[in-house]
C-alpha cells in the first residue's frame, strides 16, 4: 500500500528510502514536489515562492497540534522547549539562607561615680535605691544584694547604640539542570510520493 503523501513515520535504518526523505528541516523545491507543498506549505519554512522545508525532527519528540484539555495551544509547525534548564529565583521553593553576624562594641555607656545621697530617684541622680537612713552620724549604709539582687531604677531609661553586621553566605551554584525525558533516537521520515490524501 502506497503511502500517503506527507505522512511521517519512524524508520530504523541508517538511510531515507527511495521517495521518502528524512524529517531534517532540509528545504524543497516547490517546482519539484508540488503535491507536497500544497499539503504542508511552508508551516516549517522555506519562502513559499520556490523553496519550501520539511519538519524539522532532529532531537524533537512530535506532539498533536491543538488545545488538550487544560494545556497551552500548540498551532502546527509550532516549535518549544529546551534541553537544559537553569532556575531563576522566583521558581525556586521558598527556603532559608545562613547568616554570620558580628557583634559590635556598645557605644559608650555612662554612670555617674557620685555618692548617691537621695532615698528617691532626683535629676541625674545615682543609679538604685537606699533602705532606711543611717541612725547615727556614725552609722554607714552599705548595698548587700544577697536578698536583693535586684536594684530598683525608679524613674530612669538607658539609651545605647549598638551595631551588627549581618553577613548572608551564596546558596546555590547557577547551574543547569537535564531537562529530558528518558529517550530512544531513531529516524522521522515523510512521504515525498504516494497518493494523495483527500479531506475526510
Amino acid at each position: 500500500m502506497d503511502p500517503f503523501i506527507a505522512q511521517i513515520i519512524m524508520f530504523g535504518g541508517n538511510f531515507a528510502p527511495r521517495g521518502w526523505a528524512f524529517c531534517n528541516g532540509q528545504l524543497m523545491a516547490i517546482s519539484s514536489n508540488n503535491a507536497l507543498f500544497s499539503l504542508i506549505g511552508t508551516t516549517y519554512g522555506g519562502d513559499g515562492r520556490s523553496t519550501f522545508a520539511l519538519p524539522d525532527l532532529r532531537g524533537r519528540a512530535p506532539i498533536h497540534a491543538g488545545t488538550g484539555p487544560g494545556l497551552t495551544t500548540r498551532p502546527l509547525g509550532y516549535r518549544s522547549g529546551t534541553e537544559t534548564v537553569t532556575l531563576t529565583p522566583n521558581q525556586m521553593p521558598q527556603h532559608t539562607h545562613l547568616a554570620s553576624a558580628t557583634n559590635q562594641a556598645v557605644s559608650q555607656l555612662k554612670l555617674s561615680p557620685e555618692t548617691g545621697t537621695s532615698q528617691s530617684p532626683i535629676a541625674n541622680g545615682s543609679i538604685g535605691a537606699v533602705g532606711a537612713p543611717p541612725k547615727s552620724s556614725n552609722s554607714a549604709l552599705i548595698f548587700n544584694d544577697d536578698d536583693e539582687p535586684s536594684v530598683i531604677q525608679n524613674g530612669m531609661s538607658v539609651q545605647t547604640n549598638v551595631n551588627t553586621q549581618v553577613t548572608l553566605f551564596n546558596s546555590g551554584g547557577s547551574q543547569w539542570h537535564n531537562n529530558m525525558q528518558p529517550y530512544l533516537a531513531v529516524n522521522y521520515i515523510i512521504a515525498l510520493y504516494g497518493t494523495y490524501p483527500s479531506r475526510s
